[in-house]
Protein backbone atom coordinates (compact mmCIF):
# COMPACT_ATOMS: atom_id res chain seq x y z
CA UNK A 1 0.00 0.00 0.00
CA UNK A 2 1.15 3.51 -0.81
CA UNK A 3 0.75 6.80 1.02
CA UNK A 4 -1.55 9.37 -0.56
CA UNK A 5 -2.90 12.81 0.19
CA UNK A 6 -6.21 14.18 -1.06
CA UNK A 7 -7.48 17.72 -0.74
CA UNK A 8 -10.98 18.52 -1.89
CA UNK A 9 -13.00 21.70 -1.81
CA UNK A 10 -16.74 21.65 -1.16
CA UNK A 11 -19.33 24.28 -2.03
CA UNK A 12 -19.51 27.01 0.64
CA UNK A 13 -23.32 27.05 0.95
CA UNK A 14 -23.50 23.48 2.30
CA UNK A 15 -24.88 22.99 5.80
CA UNK A 16 -22.65 21.46 8.49
CA UNK A 17 -24.65 18.20 8.40
CA UNK A 18 -24.20 17.90 4.63
CA UNK A 19 -20.46 18.54 4.93
CA UNK A 20 -20.19 15.87 7.64
CA UNK A 21 -22.16 13.39 5.52
CA UNK A 22 -19.87 13.94 2.53
CA UNK A 23 -16.74 13.62 4.66
CA UNK A 24 -18.01 10.33 6.08
CA UNK A 25 -18.90 9.11 2.58
CA UNK A 26 -15.39 9.79 1.28
CA UNK A 27 -13.80 8.32 4.42
CA UNK A 28 -15.85 5.16 3.92
CA UNK A 29 -14.49 4.80 0.39
CA UNK A 30 -10.92 5.18 1.65
CA UNK A 31 -11.43 2.77 4.56
CA UNK A 32 -12.78 0.13 2.17
CA UNK A 33 -9.23 -1.14 1.56
CA UNK A 34 -7.15 1.67 3.03
CA UNK A 35 -6.35 3.43 6.28
CA UNK A 36 -6.70 7.12 7.15
CA UNK A 37 -3.65 8.48 8.97
CA UNK A 38 -4.68 12.16 9.24
CA UNK A 39 -7.90 14.04 8.59
CA UNK A 40 -8.29 17.81 8.76
CA UNK A 41 -11.37 19.90 7.98
CA UNK A 42 -9.74 23.27 7.38
CA UNK A 43 -13.03 25.15 7.13
CA UNK A 44 -14.26 27.86 4.80
CA UNK A 45 -11.55 29.80 2.99
CA UNK A 46 -11.28 32.11 0.03
CA UNK A 47 -10.31 30.43 -3.25
CA UNK A 48 -7.19 31.62 -5.07
CA UNK A 49 -9.37 32.32 -8.09
CA UNK A 50 -13.09 32.25 -8.82
CA UNK A 51 -14.48 28.91 -10.05
CA UNK A 52 -17.90 29.06 -11.73
CA UNK A 53 -18.67 32.31 -9.88
CA UNK A 54 -17.83 30.69 -6.51
CA UNK A 55 -15.34 32.65 -4.39
CA UNK A 56 -15.17 30.56 -1.18
CA UNK A 57 -14.95 26.85 -0.41
CA UNK A 58 -14.75 24.38 2.46
CA UNK A 59 -11.31 22.75 2.40
CA UNK A 60 -10.72 19.16 3.59
CA UNK A 61 -7.29 17.48 3.70
CA UNK A 62 -6.87 13.71 4.20
CA UNK A 63 -3.66 11.67 4.40
CA UNK A 64 -4.13 7.93 3.92
CA UNK A 65 -2.55 4.68 2.80
CA UNK A 66 -4.36 2.58 0.21
CA UNK A 67 -4.09 0.48 -2.90
CA UNK A 68 -4.33 2.09 -6.35
CA UNK A 69 -7.81 0.57 -6.82
CA UNK A 70 -9.13 2.47 -3.78
CA UNK A 71 -7.61 5.70 -5.12
CA UNK A 72 -9.24 5.14 -8.51
CA UNK A 73 -12.65 4.60 -6.87
CA UNK A 74 -12.22 7.71 -4.69
CA UNK A 75 -11.30 9.79 -7.73
CA UNK A 76 -14.34 8.47 -9.63
CA UNK A 77 -16.70 9.42 -6.78
CA UNK A 78 -15.09 12.85 -6.28
CA UNK A 79 -15.40 13.55 -10.00
CA UNK A 80 -19.15 12.89 -10.14
CA UNK A 81 -20.10 14.62 -6.85
CA UNK A 82 -21.81 17.95 -7.53
CA UNK A 83 -20.85 19.29 -4.09
CA UNK A 84 -17.10 19.01 -4.85
CA UNK A 85 -15.67 22.08 -6.59
CA UNK A 86 -12.10 20.80 -7.00
CA UNK A 87 -9.98 17.90 -5.76
CA UNK A 88 -6.37 16.75 -6.00
CA UNK A 89 -4.97 13.34 -5.10
CA UNK A 90 -1.18 13.06 -4.82
CA UNK A 91 1.28 10.38 -3.74
CA UNK A 92 2.92 11.29 -0.45
CA UNK A 93 6.68 10.80 -0.87
CA UNK A 94 7.66 11.72 2.69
Amino acid sequence: MRKYEVMYILRPELEQEAVQALVEKFQGIIQNGGEITKHDVMGKRRLAYEINKIRDGIYILVNFTATPEVVAELERILKISDEVIRYLITKDVA
